[in-house]
């Protein structure tokens, strides 16, 4: 399969609104949902990776700290409220897991902004952005990614809000556990395309139905989604 290097906003407009439908978790503070949400995050073998803060208005304001850290199964999505919960060790050592991938664009910031709570070596971490390359895309933001590797439209109508309410609304949650999960479902699809290219360089993704892959992109998920603030 061949993607697109670059594409236009007005495309991205005509595209279905990504939807997660599994189960998103909010935890902001160590409980026995936080213990259940490690225990399944040691269990995958590619986890979606995003961060959210809050943003600034002014040049000469200081950058806030990382306020969320996501991360996401094919059908479970945590958002971790750091500025409430820190960054455990059960939850550092995910993120210097190196069997565990753990996926996301532009990782390296991200990764500096959580070590700013705990000093962890990380491992494990995939970039979009330059594995991207390897398959002709050009464009760097999750949205446009998306929008060319999964054919669907993720919404940044959240992107500016505030990261650090003492409630987050229910678009933010959405929000954030899309973002993360859309990472996710990009990697497994350009690993599937390279495994079916690998297996019949000559044969186009579609007549090469029986390539071996280690995992499907979840991307036309439908179940009723459950989310919940887990206490």
């Amino acid at each position: 399969m061949t993607f697109k290097a670059k594409i236009e906003a007005s495309e991205i407009e005509r595209l279905s609104v990504a939807e997660f439908g599994g189960e998103i978790c909010v935890i902001d503070h160590i409980s026995e949902e936080y213990f259940k949400a490690v225990e399944y995050l040691k269990k995958q073998k590619i986890l979606g990776f995003d961060t959210e803060t809050k943003p600034t208005f002014t040049a000469n304001e200081r950058r806030n700290r990382v306020a969320l850290l996501q991360l996401s199964g094919a059908d479970k999505a945590f958002i971790f409220r750091l500025i409430k919960l820190g960054i455990p060790d059960d939850l550092a050592k995910i993120l210097s897991n190196a069997r565990i991938k753990k996926v996301g664009a532009a990782v390296h910031d991200d990764i500096r902004g959580l070590q700013h709570y705990k000093q962890f070596v990380a491992k494990g971490f995939v970039d979009l952005q330059k594995i991207g390359k390897d398959y002709g895309i050009e464009e760097k933001s999750v949205r446009k990614m998306a929008g060319i590797i999964l054919n669907l439209r993720v919404s940044k109508s959240q992107q500016l809000s505030n990261w650090e309410s003492n409630e987050l609304s229910h678009g933010q949650i959405q929000y954030a556990a899309i973002d993360a999960w859309a990472c996710r479902e990009m990697y497994v699809k350009l690993i599937a395309e390279k495994a079916k290219v690998e297996e019949n360089p000559k044969a186009k993704v579609e007549e090469n139905p029986k390539a071996k892959v280690e995992e499907k992109p979840n991307t036309k998920a439908k179940a009723k989604q459950k989310e919940t603030i887990c206490q």
